[in-house]
């Protein structure tokens, strides 16, 4: 199948640091060509991904750091590019969330859309409602809710290449915080939790222009450079050993996370997860057997001592067995027949870890409509 690959602008594929959209993108890249597949990639100009690559623009654009930049504008452009070779492709697979969407109009090749963020705010559930009737993809149950009744052909889980993170069969002595400084993935609570427990925090995160002040006012203040240690952004050859030599990873989130690919890194080393239960976090972790899912700082500092008798050999064949990179390459394989023969098959039920049984957990379809989101009262 001749596939072509829509990237954001902002990081490159594989992005040099942060970026999980973009990362994705490159596992796909990676995972398709495995598969026998011919992938076109539409991207910055110094992606590495092992494809026939399409540049927009010579750099990714948040790490140029060019000021009075026009990020839409670049994104405008890709499209007009994707546009003009369409015809190329037998399917389209759009990564860049709404900015993407006219592709779809374009009609001489099927579009398929992954939406990687929230979908909560006013203004992105009415973009989304004026493109009601393109097909679009979910990353899990939980990221559907706001807009349950758009035109959704699967939801299909992130997936890594596992032999690319090294596991560790041995608990380390520290707690690991990875990802982004913001209000919303809550270092300050990690924080907490590291205190509460008495082990040690480790933070490998970057700041965004935006979160900046959010670091200097509630955050730097409370990192001491030995019990709170902030390492900044790591790249990707550091993370099996930032990861895999923790005692566990802390994320702590108080929004509507869409998926969270920080949590299936440190499972494919063989670390748990202390987590709170927003978003897809009661969807795709496992109590006891991936980590433990609690709410407070006291209840999750209360599990830390229990995270070293978690099996780690587990965790990574749990990881082998639900979110392996194979199996979402499959996943989008299947998303992606319907549209080439120019058909839909019947939608399956997309399978819940009720009683905990992991059957079906990604599937071409609707959610069952008894799926429905915990809130809980966060700290």
């Amino acid at each position: 199948m001749r596939i072509a690959l829509v990237s954001p602008l902002f990081e490159s594929v594989p992005p040099k640091f942060y970026g999980g959209t973009e990362r994705i993108v490159a596992y796909l890249c990676q995972g398709l060509t495995e598969l026998g597949h011919e992938v076109t990639l539409f991207a910055s100009g110094d992606s590495q991904a092992r494809v026939d690559l399409v540049p927009t623009v010579s750099s990714a654009l948040r790490l140029a750091n060019q000021k009075g930049l026009d990020s839409v504008s670049m994104h405008i452009a890709q499209l007009a590019a994707v546009s003009r070779r369409a015809h190329d492709f037998d399917v389209i697979h759009n990564h860049m969330d709404y900015l993407g969407f006219p592709l779809a109009l374009q009609g001489s090749t099927p579009v398929v859309s992954t939406l990687h963020g929230r979908l909560d705010h006013p203004d992105t559930i009415k973009v989304l409602e004026s493109y009601e009737d393109i097909a679009l993809v979910s990353i899990s149950n939980a990221q559907r809710l706001p807009v349950p009744n758009l035109h959704w052909v699967g939801t299909v889980y992130h997936g890594l290449p596992l032999a690319s993170f090294a596991f560790n069969s041995q608990p380390g002595k520290y707690l690991a915080f990875l990802g982004r400084i913001s209000p919303e993935k809550r270092p300050d609570m990690a924080i907490a939790i590291a205190r509460r427990s008495g082990v040690p925090l480790k933070i490998a995160a970057k700041i965004d222009a935006a979160d900046r002040d959010y670091y200097e006012h509630s955050i730097k203040g409370l990192i001491d450079g030995t019990f709170v240690e902030y390492i900044g952004e790591i790249n990707e050859r550091e993370k099996s050993a930032f990861l895999g030599e923790a005692l566990g990873l802390l994320f702590p989130i108080d929004w509507p996370e869409p998926f969270g690919l920080a949590p299936l890194e440190a499972w494919a080393c063989g670390t748990p997860v202390l987590a709170r239960p927003f978003g897809s976090v009661p969807e795709i972790h496992v109590d006891n057997v991936t980590g433990f899912v609690r709410n407070t700082v006291d209840e999750l500092a209360a599990m830390v001592p229990q995270l070293a008798n978690i099996s780690r050999t587990g965790i990574r064949a749990h990881a082998e067995q639900h979110f392996s990179l194979h199996r979402m390459c499959e996943d989008y394989l299947n998303v992606y027949q319907q549209f080439r023969q120019g058909t839909r098959r019947a939608p399956l039920q997309l399978g819940q870890p009720n009683g905990r049984e992991w059957r079906v957990l990604h599937s071409v379809g609707v959610p069952p409509s008894r799926y429905q989101q915990d809130r809980f009262e966060g700290q």
